[in-house]
């Protein structure tokens, strides 16, 4: 198994299907979850997070939806008003303004958190939960109902560009676990149980720069070989700005490894394509890469997953 433990940050190799099954099953091993559910945030941890609340700032670590047409969001979310009438809204009297919302909750764009059904490898979701599960009425185990008390700890945020040197990783380029590890020493932090990571390629800050593009076909995310480095700190979420997994794949025949061993594996909330680029001056402000963060996706019974708009309370 190529676990890519070197001390400085560099590039990892890439992963045979024969590497990517072993540290599946390693990984496998390690999940804390039972009977094919996540683990609980152990409330001790809630409770100790606490402790990241000095300043009392807020900050979300949400991108606006998107409703228009981009590259890498040629199926944007729908948005109409619909009501008051032009005659109603200028009449005297009472009336209410009232929307309605439609969206491809998996997309490239929009800020988005991944049940445990989301992902099926092999013919079964985390836990050995059977596919069959899945239903055209929607998910009958593993939903993002799971996580309807909401998902609340210690945020713990490794900012790679800023490690580098550089604005942004360019699309195909990837993390490494001595990346990361380099970024704990860098910003004085350390990741450990509980905490839901989050990890900055810069994907957000590219995309407003220089415009969308095809994420879907390239952009940068974690080496799967880091995913063993979540597993020994036993994390509970981990999130990134954007789709966690790099593209083109660097696992021969599996398109979306990180997803595959966090999600199906491991049993950990994915949180994909959010922005911290309100979050990062606050913390370079106040000294510190930690926080209190509360995460509440949406009661959304038999969804695969939920929009969300992730806190940071620092």
């Amino acid at each position: 198994m190529s676990t890519d433990r070197e001390d400085r940050p560099g590039r990892g190799p890439r992963q045979s299907p024969a590497e990517f099954e072993a540290l599946y099953a390693a990984l496998r091993r390690r999940a804390t979850g039972t009977g094919g559910s996540p683990a609980p945030i152990p409330p001790a941890c809630v409770r100790a997070a606490t402790g990241e609340i000095r300043s009392g700032r807020t900050v979300t670590l949400a991108a606006p939806v998107e409703t228009r047409s981009a590259p890498d969001n040629p199926q944007p979310a729908g948005h109409r008003l619909t009501g008051p009438s032009e005659d109603e809204a200028l009449a005297l009297g009472l009336h209410f303004a009232t929307d309605r919302f439609g969206m491809n909750v998996h997309g490239d764009a929009d800020s988005h958190l991944d049940a445990l059904c989301h992902v099926v490898w092999n013919g079964t979701l985390h836990g050995g939960v059977s596919a069959a599960s899945l239903t055209p009425d929607g998910a009958t185990a593993l939903s993002v109902e799971l996580a309807r008390d909401g998902i609340v700890g210690r945020g713990v945020l490794l900012d790679i560009p800023r490690l580098r040197g550089v604005p942004w990783l360019d699309p195909g380029d990837h993390v490494t676990t001595a990346d990361l590890l380099a970024a704990e020493r860098s910003q004085d932090v350390r990741a450990g149980e509980g905490d839901l990571l989050f990890v900055r390629v810069g994907h957000r800050r590219r995309r407003t720069e220089s415009g969308p593009w095809n994420a879907a076909e390239t952009r940068a995310g974690l080496h799967p070989a880091a995913m063993e480095l979540l597993a020994e700190r036993r994390v509970a979420a981990l999130g990134g700005d954007g789709n966690n997994d790099t593209a083109p794949s660097l696992t021969d025949g599996v398109e979306f490894p990180v997803h595959v061993l966090g999600v199906h594996a491991l049993g950990l909330y994915l949180l994909d394509y959010l922005q911290f680029e309100d979050l990062v001056p606050l913390c370079e402000e106040e000294g510190r890469w930690s926080f209190f963060c509360v995460v509440a996706p949406l009661r959304l019974p038999r969804a695969t997953g939920s929009p969300v708009n992730p806190i940071a309370i620092l």
